[in-house]
């Protein structure tokens, strides 16, 4: 007689939730979001503000991506700048159900400021959440004639709050600049009363700060002395400070000169008339004998013979504009490597560079969720 055989039955491997957690905080932000529909608790961790801060903090230097308008169709265009520029699946178009954005005017932990005309908008380009912020008093009183020109978007870590700095000036009348700020989780605007500046614009167009240490940094012309320097605003004691620019005579030998930051240092990207663009980095902050050239860039290549830096690849690459809607790719000697233009435009649009992330605002009851 025949012994039937004895099946085994699978057994089913059941993971410790904890373990599971700190598998999916080391994932990317795409495939978390997909994860979201797995099961009701997935969706639940997932969507918790708390995992979305224990997240960005693990990966916090994990996926970022440049983000610029495309003016004459207008979109937002969202590009891998560790891929190579002419790689398609690297670049996608971003839909957005609000009122198209004129102007991008900064980052901050995944999150993007935008100026749609009528509303400045804080939106999440990875998750589709955004919140519509009123215009400042000052700005939106037509009859005080005071111009914006110094715009910031910054953290207060001390009190978990996302800050949009603006500072005013009126051309006609000899008064100090006026500074207020709005709290995203006050939601309200507020003018800081007790600081008198006298910083006017640098260059023509507004500036848009570079956030770094705590601090969004302009290059603004200081009237009374009649020099640029950069000012800092520090977002946990909302006060200004200076920080010396380097020992060249930027008035005289360069017709351009921007503010960024390059890894965890401020930087100058400066040129001169059919001259190459050279690149100074801060290696100790705030100290003036630290400034250092570290990168010439060819302009000859460059159609447009115009190149502003951005940032940097994982590989150490430099990923700078042509000052219209073309990408330049350079090694650290800063020879040409890629350039690519993404459409048929000669306006310049500011772009910016995010970290793809979960996190969301402080005041969430007023959040929207973008349409998939």
């Amino acid at each position: 007689m025949k012994r039937g055989k004895r099946t085994r039955r699978k057994k089913k491997i059941v993971l410790p939730t904890e373990l599971i957690i700190q598998i999916l905080l080391r994932l990317p932000v795409k495939s978390l979001l997909r994860f979201k529909c797995v099961s009701k608790s997935w969706y639940s961790l997932i969507s918790d503000s708390h995992f979305a801060k224990s997240h960005f903090e693990l990966v916090a230097t994990g996926t970022q991506r440049l983000l610029f308008i495309e003016p004459s169709i207008p979109v937002i265009r969202s590009i891998d700048f560790n891929a190579s520029l002419h790689d398609d699946s690297a670049s996608f178009a971003l839909n957005l159900n609000f009122p198209h954005p004129t102007r991008i005017i900064g980052s901050c932990r995944g999150l993007v400021l935008l100026d749609c005309w009528q509303s400045l908008l804080v939106w999440n380009p990875s998750t589709g959440f955004h919140k519509q912020l009123s215009h400042s008093p000052i700005a939106s009183d037509m009859d005080a004639f005071f111009f914006t020109f110094l715009y910031g978007f910054g953290y207060d870590s001390s009190t978990d709050d996302y800050l949009v700095v603006q500072v005013s000036y009126n051309p006609t009348l000899d008064v100090a600049s006026r500074v207020e700020f709005f709290s995203l989780r006050a939601n309200a605007w507020k003018e800081i009363e007790d600081i008198h500046l006298s910083y006017m614009n640098s260059g023509d167009d507004e500036r848009f700060g570079s956030l770094l240490n705590d601090a969004i940094h302009w290059l603004a012309f200081r009237d009374d002395v009649s020099m640029n320097v950069i000012v800092a605003f520090d977002l946990m004691e909302r006060s200004f400070s200076e920080i010396p620019l380097p020992a060249v005579d930027l008035e005289c030998e360069f017709y351009f000169c921007e503010l960024k930051v390059l890894g965890e240092s401020l930087s100058l990207c400066i040129a001169g008339c059919d001259s190459p663009a050279e690149i100074w980095v801060m290696e100790e902050y705030k100290v003036q004998s630290s400034w250092t050239k570290t990168i010439v860039v060819p302009v000859d290549a460059i159609p447009s013979q115009y190149f502003s830096f951005i940032c940097s690849t994982k590989c150490g690459d430099i990923v700078g504009t042509d000052g219209n809607t073309g990408l330049v790719k350079c090694n650290d000697e800063g020879q040409l490597e890629e350039y690519q233009t993404y459409c048929d435009g000669s306006h310049r649009s500011l772009m910016v560079v995010y970290t793809e992330t979960l996190l969301s605002l402080p005041c969430g009851d007023e959040q929207v969720k973008e349409d998939d």
